[in-house]
């Protein structure tokens, strides 16, 4: 894996939200600041151009200077604080942005001959915010642009892009997708509760929220609760993941990832057994009984036998009629 920093720029005006503090906007009841910040949790250094707040990690702050001087302005600021021979800078209104695109855009700036490699847009617009640089060219084109122009200050990142070298990655609808307008916001917030996109969304988000960093087979838990509910009852299912959870926590404590993630697929494996078994009992018990034997030749109108009961046979351990 390519060590890399990271910085995010935090801190534009967001005029077309009417001047709302964007990366501290929720979506999918996490702020999109957040959002960016997990998909890049593999940095060695993260530096966030931006005002202080509360993040879901650690990360280093600063500004850019004058403040609002434009998206050249807090690269350069950021790039200060890295030391890595690659960074990845990112704006922090990427709500879709995913480590898949992290890992596509670091392969291809490490790429021999390059100088870094950007996102294109579905319209085929670069996107100078979702993209991986070599350090040193990034810093040489910054100094050299502040000497020509006298100041980094309100100046567009096509006069950086144009002079890298720059592989161009298609990373699908999604990844490029920025919440520049509240029409932005609302599309996000309704792309994430889509059918095939919903329980991934909340299951990120409950994982973030809780600080569990682990990976696991959901369809297992969502197959265990299934029969939890249909071999048992209903409220089965949510009791049976909890204690799944709690026995993987219990004997996967002080172990890693990988192992937690094979304790929680051992016990489902043995609550789902456990449930298949409790449903097996019930469809034997609601077979229909064996119905009486037909009276022999001799016995009497109710179906004894001429022999009439064994002793002792009545109620079962009673030994009464």
């Amino acid at each position: 894996m390519t060590a890399y920093d990271v910085i995010v720029l935090a801190g534009g005006a967001a005029k077309r939200l009417g001047g709302a503090d964007k990366p501290g906007v929720r979506v999918g009841g996490r702020a999109l600041l957040d959002r960016v910040l997990a998909a890049c949790d593999g940095a060695t250094r993260t530096v966030v151009v931006g005002d202080r707040r509360v993040t879901v990690r650690p990360v280093l702050w600063t500004r850019e200077v004058p403040r609002g001087g434009g998206p050249l302005a807090a690269l350069d600021a950021g790039l200060r604080l890295t030391t890595a021979d690659h960074v990845l800078v990112l704006s922090a209104d990427l709500p879709f942005l995913g480590p898949g695109t992290v890992d596509a855009l670091l392969a291809a700036a490490v790429q021999p001959g390059g100088e870094g490699a950007l996102c294109t847009g579905p319209d085929g617009r670069d996107q100078p915010l979702v993209a991986a640089y070599r350090a040193e060219p990034l810093r040489r084109e910054l100094a050299l642009i502040a000497t020509e122009h006298g100041s980094l200050a309100g100046l567009p990142l096509r006069l950086l892009t144009a002079e890298l070298d720059l592989a161009r990655i298609d990373a699908g609808p999604d990844a490029a997708f920025d919440c520049d307008t509240w029409d932005d916001i609302a599309a996000a917030r309704a792309r994430i509760r889509e059918h095939g996109a919903v329980l991934d969304e909340w299951i990120t988000s409950v994982k973030n929220e809780l600080g569990i960093e682990l990976d696991v087979d959901t369809g297992v838990l969502l197959d265990l609760a299934r029969d939890a509910a249909h071999g048992v009852a209903r409220p089965a299912a949510p009791l049976t993941t909890f204690l799944v959870g709690y026995a993987a926590a219990r004997e996967s404590a002080g172990a890693g990832p990988d192992e937690a993630a094979a304790a929680v697929a051992e016990a489902s494996r043995k609550a789902t057994a456990l449930a298949l078994r409790w449903e097996a009992e019930a469809a034997e018990a609601a077979k229909p009984t064996r119905s009486a034997e037909p009276a022999s030749e001799g016995g009497d109108a109710a179906g004894g036998s001429t022999g009439g009961a064994k002793p002792g046979t009545g109620r079962e351990g009673t030994g009464t009629p």
